[in-house]
């Protein structure tokens, strides 16, 4: 244990639409409730990495937006750090903590990740800040190369007037290339986007937590074909922290509780056709961390992966090599990853109901595989888990997206 790095506390805000509270606030909450998770006072923190991708686009503040928040939430005098990586920076800021601790430059470090995405007042400001998420000199360019995949399979009945991020367009578009390459269906997508429902009604946390079935997630209004808005992932306000330590500095009170980053794997874009599904981003990132780790897929008990959209968790599944290729969509129907499931996947709600701030998003993925791990999840508590995966994605490139993250997680 002394020269391994652990997770010692984490912690999340509810996430909501928080009209009322500030970044400040949100990060003023989730420090100090990972600090009292941890069992630590803020002065034996030693160096923080802040997360965040709206505050520059939305509020105009930039540059040093970790020291402002962090400071206010009781950490003034630490080396700060500001990460910002797409979807994937919350991870992103869990791996440059974890590294400083390797490098020898500290024993306990935390990372952080807030963001305020909904404003009642900037509305038009809300929807163009994902457009930053691509190369903005060929945006046009890229949304009429997506909107033209798998565009004969879409019905003459499709209403795609919704508003709507251009990334609902691209995983629209991913999907029905998906679809008429291994027979994926929308039926298919609605399972995953149902199970996330009903695992969201488990956790106090989550942004929606209404339980729905194939048949409400495919009768809801119509956002872009094969989407419903059930099977995309909300606008979000909310934070997450989590604490890490050098194995050497735990208390046997930690120790007790702690939980080992076994292995991180980073995967950028990169130039292919999009039906060259075994080197998308998040497969080539997964076998880097599965190696790390020195763990094989089937043994993998629990899942926290990015589902954005309905979609984006089938890829993803099929990605993290929990199933084969292409079977993504009956693995998911066939019930194996629901509660009770084989390796049950995002028993939190998911991006889809428990919601997507994205600067947050990947730090209280991992918040869920602690609490997983440590046997603390109560009603939706994944039976045994000792091992866990969370896959964080963002961005989008070429024909995926642009950073991936994957990391492993045990007891």
């Amino acid at each position: 244990m002394k020269d391994n790095i652990y997770i010692i506390g984490a912690a999340t805000t509810p996430f909501r639409k928080w009209p009322e509270k500030s970044v400040k606030m949100l990060a003023t909450e989730v420090v100090s409730d990972a600090l009292r998770d941890a069992g630590l006072e803020a002065d034996r923190i030693e160096a923080a990495w802040f997360s965040n991708t709206r505050q520059p686009m939305l509020e105009g503040q930039n540059t040093i937006r970790g020291q402002i928040a962090l400071g206010a939430a009781g950490l003034p005098s630490v080396p700060i750090f500001n990460i910002e990586n797409a979807c994937a920076s919350g991870s992103s800021a869990v791996f440059n903590a974890a590294n400083h601790i390797r490098a020898g430059q500290a024993d306990i470090t935390m990372a952080v990740g807030v963001e305020k995405m909904y404003f009642t007042d900037r509305r038009e400001k809300m929807f163009a800040a994902f457009m930053g998420g691509t190369d903005i000199e060929i945006v046009d360019e890229t949304a009429e190369r997506m909107s033209a995949i798998g565009r004969d399979i879409i019905p003459e009945s499709a209403d795609n007037s919704a508003e709507r991020s251009f990334f609902m367009d691209v995983y629209a578009a991913m999907a029905r290339q998906h679809m008429k390459t291994f027979g994926t269906t929308q039926e298919h997508l609605a399972a995953a986007a149902a199970k996330a429902h009903f695992h969201s009604t488990l956790n106090p946390k989550s942004q929606y937590r209404q339980d729905m079935s194939v048949e409400e997630v495919l009768a809801d209004k119509q956002i872009v074909w094969p989407f419903t808005r059930a099977m995309c992932a909300p606008i979000s306000d909310g934070g997450a922290a989590v604490i890490l330590a050098r194995g050497s500095a735990l208390t046997d009170d930690q120790k007790k509780r702690a939980v080992e980053i076994k292995g991180v794997g980073i995967a950028s874009a990169q130039k292919r056709e999009m039906t060259d599904y075994a080197q998308h981003a998040g497969r080539r990132a997964a076998t880097i961390a599965y190696a790390q780790a020195g763990v094989d897929p089937a043994d993998i008990d629990v899942v926290e992966l990015h589902d954005a959209s309905a979609f984006a968790e089938i890829q993803q599944i099929e990605n993290l090599q929990l199933c084969p290729m292409g079977e993504g969509g009956a693995f998911t129907a066939s019930g194996a990853t629901k509660l009770g499931g084989s390796v049950v996947v995002n028993p939190c709600g998911g991006l889809m109901s428990k919601g997507h701030p994205v600067g947050a998003t990947g730090i209280a993925q991992l918040e869920e595989l602690v609490l997983q791990l440590r046997g603390e999840a109560g009603a939706r508590q994944v039976e045994g888990a000792r091992l866990g995966v969370a896959e964080n994605g963002g961005g989008f490139l070429h024909v995926e997206e642009g950073v991936t993250v994957v990391t492993v997680l045990s007891r």
